[in-house]
């Protein structure tokens, strides 16, 4: 039996199971690091069960670099309270067991490759658009890392200040690719929460180009074979089609593959795991961490 843990920016999303058909669910706001990692604790702790290890796919910027001073800390973030936190080592500490640790989106591209949209597939990539922009992938059939890990709500996209004033509103870089069209920026430049927007707004077909600036980028690097998107802001089911529609035309036909230019809806999808991808995934990350405490080859 693993404990699962997605460290989200508004809610922690906590499992206790082995398979997506028998993970129990419950949802912790997040507030402050001790008080929301205590709560998730003791939902494991008064569940009983005999957890071997806990995964966490963690919100970021996060350290995952095991042997460094700063492994299992969230780093950077502009979440108030949570810069350097130690969140991989406070739950191993409190739940004398082994921790594994990603990031939210790398949990929810396991996830997604062992029990949804990606099954079967060597290379994908999954997007998660909500109160921030985050991207996972899987390239030969491993998650991506390297030097840190993949920040791709931070890329910098084309912004015509003509068409859209709004100078963005990440803390960082302003009018990055999250600044422009994560739910927040959505919500200051139209004053209302995107939940509320109607569906004729013209926040959709800015927020379209902007998700299809992205996927161009990824898809020019990385090749994926399939396209995941998920989070709040992907709710609307029309901004699915509004997307891959701005994505032919943004490619131009360069991209000499049958998957984007013949059957887009089938090579960007939504999540088939839903809001459940990333503590999913957490599952595998706990399997993983368990495992590897079990050889004595492990690193």
């Amino acid at each position: 039996m693993y404990g699962a843990i997605e460290a989200g920016g508004t809610k922690f999303v906590c499992g206790i199971g082995t398979h997506p058909d028998d993970l129990e669910t419950v949802l912790i706001r997040t507030t402050t690091p001790d008080r929301t990692v205590r709560e998730a604790i003791g939902f494991f702790r008064d569940s009983g069960a005999a957890i071997q290890a806990v995964g966490i796919g963690s919100f970021g910027p996060v350290d995952l670099h095991r042997g460094s001073a700063t492994y299992g800390r969230i780093t950077s973030t502009p979440k108030p309270g949570w810069q350097n936190y130690d969140i991989a080592g406070t739950v191993a500490r409190e739940m004398q067991a082994p921790v594994g640790f990603d990031t939210d989106v790398n949990a929810a591209i396991l996830g997604e490759t062992r029990w949804g949209a990606a099954a079967g597939l060597t290379d994908s990539l999954y997007l998660t658009v909500g109160t921030g922009i985050g991207g996972g992938a899987i390239v030969n059939g491993s998650v991506l890392h390297g030097l840190i890990h993949p920040e791709m709500g931070h890329i910098r996209i084309p912004h015509d200040y003509a068409e859209d004033p709004f100078p963005g509103c990440c803390p960082f870089h302003g009018d990055c690719l999250e600044g422009l069209a994560s739910g927040p920026a959505i919500e200051a430049r139209w004053g209302t929460a995107p939940e509320q927007l109607p569906n004729d707004h013209k926040a959709w077909d800015l927020e379209a180009r902007y998700i299809a600036f992205g996927l161009v980028s990824w898809i020019c690097t990385l090749s994926p074979k399939r396209i995941i998107l998920g989070g709040g802001v992907m709710s609307r089911a029309f901004l699915l089609t509004k997307i891959r529609e701005n994505l032919v035309e943004l490619l131009g036909g360069y991209i000499k593959a049958r998957e984007i230019n013949e059957d887009p809806d089938n090579y960007v999808v939504a999540a088939s795991l839903g809001g459940r991808a990333g503590v999913i995934g957490s599952l595998i990350l706990a399997e993983e961490a368990f495992y590897r405490s079990q050889s004595p080859f492990a690193q």
